[in-house]
């Protein structure tokens, strides 16, 4: 046998000057990219390390695995190596071979990760370690002997083969487990490309899957999905210069430029569509390894109770005209003829979800090919269907996914292409903005019983947000499409009238209960007006919640609902026939016992009066009790400045505002005089509440003048600079014309920032306004607020003075 030391190339000490040179010249083609380049840089690397090798030895070889032996080399990939010998040589050599290989790739900066082993070795180690079994089933000969690789490669294939019925269940676990941590890629913001779900290591998952020959993946548009991914891995690499899988905010406008896109929505889009096609077959394929698992372990017992070879019978149970029940899933009857029946694509859909079965793949692949288009409008029994699925609940979710993975559900609703796979860019959401009016739909299941018509409420929650995919205003364009849509439903006029409301006032009520004041009549009134009748009402109101559900858990709570009920309550009434009851000629609602003693208590001491308490209540929440947060109840004598003062001092002590009102309330008769009640709830941004008593100190300061809040917020600011994130869009200040008889009310959407209540205070107290009442709500990352503001007179601005405040206000806040 040839020495291993022996060995030598034409160049006795091959650098990595020249292969660094060519490595760059490969990476600045613009000419050349995607799987051309990442071959041509892993030919480029195999001859590099050829040449550190060295020719001719026998009972060596190096072997490429991973992700690099599936000649996939990104600009920054690591390479996976190992060093392959048949225990022939000496220990010595071996060891002078692997850092004579190992070294210049350290020398240029590569990551690598290296291993030196026999075969026996190699095996054991794959049957002990899932990751490396994984890894070598995608070993390529490099170097040296290839009859060597040739033999590890046959023996860890038929190791793979023979081990699957154990090994396939702890690799589905291994990915079942990596997506509980990392999420799901079709959905994230800032995803990573390899770890979440559905992403390059799913991908790989899959091939191994194929590789046991115990079941495949669905093949169309897999290849392409996966491709798509490795080239946005390989633009990201470019733009940023690092090894990272992780498509951060900050990255994405480059890395589209970089891959010749629109932006960086539309790199995000295609980045879910893939994620969406092997998170897809992933499912499908996980689901027929479990079902061929499960025969093999079955087939035995039955064979023996039939005796001998008999086959088992296969059952088949019916679900619908032309569905029957299967191996656990939804399949076509034999009789069932999909190119003389246009609504058995929904109806296959809906029996399967109302069963809870998920539908198989040749069903819906079937159905794809030969199905004919539904007439317009739709015949009674394809409405119903489609209502009947959307009202299924969960169950819902994956059957639409599976029509939508062959193209139905874009065969049945064109208009859904638009808003498909589409980003939104809110923290506050979950999901994109198909998948969210999925979710809608199934909260909207969970309301059905609140409604006289439950058909409307689930078809609105389908198309409330599908506006999105148009310029403007979603709501106004939602509401065209809507119209047409369900007019091609089959839905009648009114129907048709009462669909497009919904979808056109989907935000009505909740942005209506949140940023005014409900105790003025002209609020009521508007939103009667806009609604037009009870029914419409108890549809929006369901819409409404089911909509802020699926939107994620900031978008609702107990506290949110309260307030959408106490409207809802307040309208019902006017559409009812009762009009509202006017601010100026009746008492407000009463106080509480708890907000009379304090405000007499402020009264006579001519100083403000606080009490801090944390509210365990829970409201109606599906999960169990939900904390309402820590209730801060202030009375102080009516006086300027009073809202900046107190929101300085809980931004002096670091108490982040989720909620506040604010409120002129009279005291007991026989009493002249008026205090300001404000009722907040808080939470603490770290550690503990502070005491009400030092709450209470600051506050007297603050409201005399002897305490600088700008001055503290200031320092406070400079001694804990905020960390860089992504630049929020500037604030925004308008004037709902239509608010309110009593006063001008001004709209204020901003992000949410430590003090940023006291500069909003801070500036409508200077710009010389009068406070009626605030409505102040913090929704994620954003602020929205509405201000009640009078002149001194008590009377709403005039127009000009009006706008003018509103400018200075905005001014301030973008400062």
């Amino acid at each position: 046998m040839t020495s291993v030391n022996d060995v030598r190339t034409e160049t006795e000490d091959p650098g990595p000057s020249g292969y660094a040179a060519a490595r760059l010249r490969l990476l600045q083609e613009e000419a050349r990219s995607g799987p051309p380049r990442r071959s041509a840089l892993a030919d480029l690397t195999d001859d590099w390390l050829t040449e550190l090798f060295g020719r001719g030895a026998q009972g060596v070889s190096l072997v490429a695995v991973g992700g690099y032996g599936r000649g996939e080399l990104s600009p920054r990939s690591d390479l996976d190596l190992l060093l392959l010998h048949d225990g022939s040589a000496d220990p010595g050599e071996i060891a002078a071979l692997a850092d004579r290989i190992w070294y210049p790739v350290w020398d240029l900066g590569l990551a690598l990760d290296h291993s030196v082993r026999t075969p026996a070795e190699a095996r054991k180690t794959a049957g002990d370690d899932l990751k490396v079994h994984l890894g070598l089933l995608d070993a390529r000969h490099i170097a040296g002997d290839l009859g060597l690789t040739a033999g590890l490669r046959t023996a860890i294939l038929a190791d793979w083969r023979n081990q699957a019925p154990k090994r396939l269940p702890e690799l589905r676990e291994m990915c079942e487990e990596r997506a509980e941590r990392q999420g799901e890629l079709q959905y994230l913001l800032e995803p990573d490309l390899k770890e979440a779900r559905g992403g390059l290591r799913d991908a790989t998952a899959l091939r191994a899957v194929a590789a046991s020959w115990l079941a495949d993946a669905p093949r169309e548009g897999l290849d392409d999905a996966r491709r798509r991914l490795l080239d946005v891995r390989d633009a990201l690499h470019l733009t940023t210069g690092r090894a990272t899988d992780r498509l951060a905010l900050q990255e994405q406008d480059q890395v589209a430029a970089e891959l010749g896109l629109l932006d960086a929505d539309t790199l995000l889009r295609q980045v879910y569509e893939a994620a969406r096609t092997i998170s897809y077959a992933s499912d499908v394929t996980w689901r027929e390894v479990g079902r061929v698992l499960k025969s093999r372990s079955v087939r035995p017992k039955l064979r023996a109770m039939l005796g001998g070879g008999k086959q088992a019978p296969v059952e088949r149970s019916p679900l619908a005209e032309g569905v029957v029940e299967m191996d656990g899933e939804a399949v076509l009857a034999r009789a069932a003829k999909p190119e003389r029946d246009p609504v058995l694509p929904l109806r296959a859909a809906a029996a399967a979800a109302q069963a809870g079965l998920p539908l198989s793949l040749h069903a819906v692949r079937r159905m794809a090919a030969a199905a004919r288009p539904l007439p317009t409008p739709w015949p009674a029994e394809a409405r119903e269907q489609l209502v009947t699925l959307l009202g299924a609940g969960r169950t819902t979710v994956d059957v639409w996914e599976a029509l939508e993975a062959e193209g139905l559900i874009t065969r049945l609703l064109p208009d859904w292409e638009r808003v498909r796979c589409r980003p939104q860019r809110n923290a506050v959401h979950t999901w994109t903005v198909d998948r969210h009016l999925v979710e809608t739909a199934v909260q909207a299941s969970e309301l059905t019983r609140r409604v006289g018509r439950p058909d409307l409420l689930l078809v609105a929650a389908l198309l409330h947000d599908i506006g999105k995919g148009w310029p403007g205003d979603h709501s106004v364009a939602g509401e065209i499409i809507t119209r047409d849509v369900a007019a091609r439903i089959g839905f009648d006029r009114t129907d048709v009238a009462v669909l497009a409301s919904l979808v056109r006032h989907h935000l009505l009520l909740i942005e209506t209960a949140t940023r005014r004041d409900l105790e003025d009549p002209a609020t009521v009134r508007a939103v009667a007006d806009a609604v037009g009748s009870v029914g419409t009402l108890e549809l929006l109101h369901a819409l409404t919640e089911a909509d802020a559900l699926a939107t994620g858990p900031a978008a609702w709570s107990s506290w949110r609902g309260s307030l959408v009920a106490d409207l809802v309550k307040r309208v019902s009434a006017v559409l009812a026939g009762d009009e509202p009851v006017d601010e100026e000629t009746a008492a407000a609602a009463e106080p509480t016992a708890e907000q009379e003693r304090l405000s007499v208590e402020a009264f006579r001491t001519g100083g403000p009066v606080l009490s801090l308490r944390a509210q365990t209540e829970a409201v109606g929440t599906a999960d169990g009790p939900e904390p309402l947060g820590v209730e801060l109840l202030i009375a102080v004598p009516d006086q300027p400045g009073v809202l900046p003062a107190v929101a300085g001092v809980l931004a002096m002590h670091r108490l982040t505002v989720r909620t506040a009102e604010l409120r002129s309330l009279s005291l007991p008769e026989g009493v002249e005089g008026s205090v300001l009640l404000l009722n907040w709830r808080v939470a603490a941004e770290y550690g503990s509440l502070p005491q009400a008593a030092r709450l209470r100190a600051d506050l007297v300061r603050a409201l005399d003048g002897s305490l600088d809040i700008a001055a503290r917020l200031a320092e406070r600011d400079a001694a804990y600079p905020r960390r860089r994130g992504v630049v929020a869009p500037p604030a925004r200040v308008s004037l709902a014309s239509a608010g309110s008889r009593l006063a001008t009310v001004i709209e204020v959407r901003a992000q949410d920032a430590p003090g940023l209540l006291y500069r909003i205070g801070h500036a409508l107290e200077a710009s010389g306004v009068r406070m009626r009442s605030a409505h102040v709500s913090t929704l994620g990352a954003n602020a929205v607020d509405a201000f009640y503001v009078t002149g001194l007179d008590g009377a709403p601005l005039p127009s000009e003075e009006a706008v003018s405040v509103a400018k200075g206000l905005e001014g301030a806040l973008r400062a």
